[in-house]
């Protein structure tokens, strides 16, 4: 089976567990999982979110994710608890198409680690 397809699969393994643990019956997009993993990383999970607060999540998800191909470094939790991260290497310019092929394989990788997928 090629990269690809494997890739393939496993996202769609993965969006149809998260989407029967956390959705209310409809597929959860990128965004979403990548909210998912940012509540993950902060740990703070029965709490209301502003909307500021949401995009932050999304935002620590990124580092996170992004931070085993070198582009950022975690650096430090602040008082309430909040993960900051430090940019070490810009990003390559890519299309959309290819971005989100780098973040659905760094989504697998992250949830792979965390042993919820095979």
């Amino acid at each position: 089976m090629s990269r690809d397809s494997k890739l393939k699969e496993r996202w769609e393994t993965l969006v149809l567990k998260l989407t029967e643990q956390f959705s209310d019956g409809e597929d959860l997009d990128l965004d979403g999982v990548i909210y998912l993993i940012g509540v993950q990383e902060l740990g703070q999970f029965h709490r209301e979110f502003t909307k500021d607060e949401k995009l932050n999540l999304m935002h620590i998800a990124i580092c996170r994710l992004l931070e085993p191909y070198g582009y950022y470094e975690f650096s430090f939790f602040d008082e309430d608890g909040w993960p900051h991260y430090e940019i070490k290497d810009q990003l390559p310019v890519l299309k959309a198409g290819e971005q989100s092929v780098l973040m659905k394989e760094a989504i697998v990788t992250y949830f792979m680690e965390k042993e919820f997928l095979d």
